[in-house]
């Protein structure tokens, strides 16, 4: 039987064989790309258990997102290559280059999604978001369609009808409205319009609060609770919700409510006579899902829910916080604000609402929408992985070509925000300026969608959600910042850094906004 002495010899010798060993394959790590310059650090980017970026200790988690385009300045390259050592030793490439993003965006093959970095997705059902190869094809052939013209002009008129309630049953006659936090207008809009145009269910801002029978809440209850709290899915087990905290239980209510609603939605559709011709997004992909020949290739039903909780993630949560910056960046840039306004007298000059034909007049509204989104991409860092050994072939601010080797299995993460803040392609990018987007402008530098055969394919939804709502408030309301006593005396930067402070869940948003909306 071994001594405590000879123990503790045998785990000396363990941890410093250990020690060597992760020595040694971390030099061949960083040997391997060619020491290309970036981050050595003990861990990587999603070691949340030291949440703070520490030279040598990890970059810390989104930190494109503060730091934009400044450690590719200082590194003088659109490519940076990081080595960890923890938990294994791992090579990662992060992106602000162009035409390095359009090669692996576009090569499917090439650079696939690292599906393990979407687990958290995989929560709600398998999803477009969460597949890749033929299963990926298969539901993508199944639910792209759903996202029709049709479906665009069904947003666009219930958008309007949304906000037309607002104005007459909840604002009313009031010449200023204060809005506490941005937010509190944004979510509500965004929720009744994905419930009208995403499920085909229309809902009031101050509905009644009787569920129908075989319920326990409305559906606009179960639908607000679970995407207000759709992080708890996620981190929590279902038992610890069905028996933890009245919070948590609370949400595991609505999430059942709201399945219950989703298959009474199903089954209705299934096996009604005639059909109805709707064209919200829950409708048009159960048509397209039983109208296709080869049953093989059809949706399971937990496919279908998983695609429709991704619907709702990404037509609810992303388009409210985008919405809520670009109402706190038009509340700061009052001259942005006043070219915006003029655009849409030029093209409404009766006071009419806007109507979806408007959508391509309305150019100022997309362009303010767009430089919210280079600002604010609503995911920070898209992830891919390399297939194969290959090489990006790249060109520094200086004009000098260079060959970058990328080793097979490497993470590859497009840091969306210096992408958007590389200075080499935007002018003044520190700027809100969304009168660049009115012209011609780097598209290969602009990635708020993702892009190739993975982009968005609800780009569309959100686009015509986002200008509607901008175009009609601003056409109606001047937006200001609330006048608090407590921060008078600040800067502009101030003030600024204070509306725009964010924090992160599944994308980023405004931690406190409150502005006014001032009667024109």
């Amino acid at each position: 039987m071994l001594e405590n002495s000879q123990i503790l010899v045998l785990l000396s010798l363990f941890s410093v064989f250990y020690v060597v060993q992760k020595f040694v394959d971390f030099r061949k790590a960083v040997h391997a790309v060619n020491d290309w310059p970036g981050f050595r650090t003990l861990f990587d980017d999603r070691f949340l258990l030291f949440p703070l970026r520490a030279r040598g200790i990890n970059p810390g988690p989104q930190w494109s997102f503060d730091t934009k385009y400044r450690d590719f300045a200082d590194a003088g390259r659109d490519v940076l290559a990081a080595v960890n050592a923890f938990p294994r030793v791992r090579i990662t490439f992060y992106v602000a280059d162009p035409v390095v993003t359009k090669e692996v965006v576009g090569a499917r093959a090439r650079f696939p999604k690292p599906l393990q970095a979407y687990e958290i997705l995989k929560t709600f059902g398998s999803n477009i978001l969460v597949t890749e190869g033929d299963i990926w094809k298969r539901q993508r052939k199944i639910a792209a369609p759903a996202f029709s013209e049709r479906n665009n002009r069904l947003v666009w008129d219930e958008t309007v009808h949304i906000l037309e309630d607002v104005f007459q049953n909840v604002w009313g006659d009031k010449a200023e409205i204060e809005v506490p936090h941005i937010m509190d207008l944004t979510v509500p809009i965004t929720l009744l319009v994905i419930g009208v145009a995403g499920f085909g269910r229309r809902m009031l801002w101050n509905e009644d609060k009787i569920a129908p029978p075989g319920h326990t809440m409305t559906f606009k209850e179960a639908l607000y609770e679970v995407s207000h709290r759709l992080f708890l899915k996620v981190i929590f087990p279902g038992w610890m919700l069905r028996w933890g905290p009245s919070k948590f239980r609370y949400f595991a209510q609505a999430y059942e409510e709201l399945e219950k609603y989703l298959a009474e939605m199903v089954h209705a559709r299934r096996t009604a006579e005639v059909k109805e011709e709707r064209h919200d997004l829950f409708s048009n992909l159960l048509d397209a899902n039983e109208g296709e020949d080869d049953s093989d290739a059809r949706l399971s039903d937990e496919e279908l829910v998983g695609n429709v909780f991704l619907f709702l993630v990404a037509g609810y949560e992303t388009t409210a916080h985008t919405l809520a910056y670009a109402f706190i960046l038009l509340a700061l840039y009052p001259d942005e604000q006043e070219a915006f306004y003029q655009n849409i007298k030029s093209v409404l000059p009766s006071d009419r609402n806007p109507t979806y034909e408007d959508f391509s007049s309305l150019s100022y509204a997309l362009a303010v929408l767009n430089e919210t989104l280079r600002w604010f991409p609503p995911v920070v860092h898209i992830p891919k992985k390399s297939a194969e050994d290959t090489v990006f072939n790249v060109t520094n601010p200086s004009g000098e070509k260079a060959t970058i080797a990328v080793p097979r299995d490497s993470t590859i993460t497009i840091c969306v925000p210096s992408l958007h803040h590389n200075s080499r392609y935007w002018d003044e990018p520190e700027a809100f300026k969304p009168a660049r987007f009115l012209g011609n402008y780097p598209r290969d530098a602009f990635l708020p969608f993702s892009g190739g055969p993975r982009g968005c394919v609800g780009r569309g939804f959100a686009e015509t959600e986002s200008v509607a709502v901008l175009a009609l408030v601003v056409s109606k309301y001047r937006v200001e910042v609330k006048d608090e006593p407590q921060f008078r005396g600040e800067s502009f930067e101030q003030r600024k850094a204070r509306l725009l402070k964010s924090q992160h869940s599944l994308t980023i948003y405004p931690e406190r906004a409150p502005l006014v909306f001032k009667r024109r």
